[in-house]
């Protein structure tokens, strides 16, 4: 019986990260977890280290 209930534990815990993840993409969100995720373009490589305009051309 406990193991039936750490399983579903852990079965929520994943479908809630499912649906934060989907809802992030729906609000088009880039970079998920990036405080500039929605102002990111995605386009640079090196991660989410600051909205596009902080990077020197």
């Amino acid at each position: 019986m406990v193991d039936a209930i750490v399983i579903l534990i852990v079965l929520v815990i994943v479908g809630a990260i499912a649906l934060y993840l989907y809802r992030a993409k729906k609000r088009g969100e880039v970079c998920i977890g990036c405080p500039y995720g929605r102002q990111c373009t995605g386009k640079h490589t090196g991660g989410c280290s600051g909205s596009a305009g902080d990077r020197q051309a």
